[in-house]
């Protein structure tokens, strides 16, 4: 069946078009700095459009917050998207074609789940924010119809940072791809890139190390929460941020055995298998479940 997945992020759009069994075509395309609404949506339409053939199903990948009458009521990262009619847009982007929208923390959940064939998984993905998403005895939590985890907002420091959100502490405040750096920016005294903190995480960089460190033990933080009220025995860490510097899952993992107590075993941590793409393949997963004629 020909399926297509967007996976919909804070920084860029990625699409894999599969047709049974031939080569799946991929491509990225990223959001312009202080673009309109009007401006990214026309950079999706445009990216769709481009895509070789036609699908069958749609499985579409979405960090932002969505009522039930599919209209945007939050997404931090793009703000202009608030009170956007998302059911609207998918349904202009793909008539007459069977289409889905998930959240991407529950679909990056959902496939690392699947592909370490787990029932019981935390998925953290840290990018441009942190998303999650956690799936118990092989289901997402919270149910369907009643939102989705949002790990990223789980508070980790009472006095913490000031997240987007408005809240102090939450964990995308201090350990998404952002925060960390402004962290690093912080302890180096001037401002610091990306490819700085990478080269001087690898170099032992003392004003690296305590950049990743303290984002490591807000993630372990978060993992050992959640470990405590459902009992997931595997944590992921993904995303595209995390993908890129080395160890940060090790760094997670030695502090959540840091936090272990007796008696009650910590759940293992582990880098996504699917690296920054869990969500994209979450959302091939959710095209695949789809079938012609499906309600939206």
């Amino acid at each position: 069946m020909s399926i297509l997945a967007v996976d919909i992020g804070g920084t860029k759009v990625a699409l894999r078009h599969e047709d049974g069994g031939a080569p799946p075509y991929e491509a990225v395309v990223r959001w312009s700095d202080g673009a309109s609404r009007a401006d990214d949506l026309a950079l999706l339409r445009a990216a769709v459009a481009a895509v070789p053939g036609g699908s069958r199903a749609v499985g579409l990948s979405l960090p932002a917050t969505v009522d039930v009458s599919g209209t945007v009521t939050s997404w931090p990262n793009r703000p202009s998207w608030v009170g956007l009619d998302w059911a609207g847009v998918v349904a202009d982007l793909f008539p007459a074609t069977p289409a889905a929208t998930a959240d991407d923390g529950d679909l990056a959940a959902l496939a690392e789940a699947e592909h370490a064939g787990r029932s019981d998984v935390l998925y953290l993905g840290v990018g441009t924010g942190v998303g999650g998403g956690v799936v118990s005895a092989g289901r997402p939590v919270p149910r369907q119809g009643r939102g989705s985890c949002e790990v990223g907002h789980v508070v980790v420091a009472l006095d913490g940072p000031r997240c987007d959100c408005g809240r102090r502490g939450c964990l995308q405040a201090i350990a998404s791809g952002p925060a960390v750096l402004r962290t690093a920016s912080r302890a180096r005294g001037y401002e610091t890139g990306y490819d700085e903190l990478r080269e001087g995480w690898r170099a032992g960089a003392p004003w690296a190390d305590v950049a990743v460190r303290v984002a490591g033990r807000a993630l372990a933080a978060a993992v050992v929460g959640v470990g405590e009220l459902l009992r997931v025995d595997l944590a992921v860490i993904g995303g595209g941020f995390a993908a890129g510097v080395p160890d940060l899952t090790a760094v997670v993992a030695d502090q959540v055995a840091d936090y272990a107590r007796v008696g009650h075993p910590v759940p293992a941590v582990r880098a996504a298998a699917l690296g920054g793409a869990s969500s994209l393949h979450g959302a091939v997963s959710l095209a695949r479940s789809l079938r012609v004629g499906a309600p939206r």
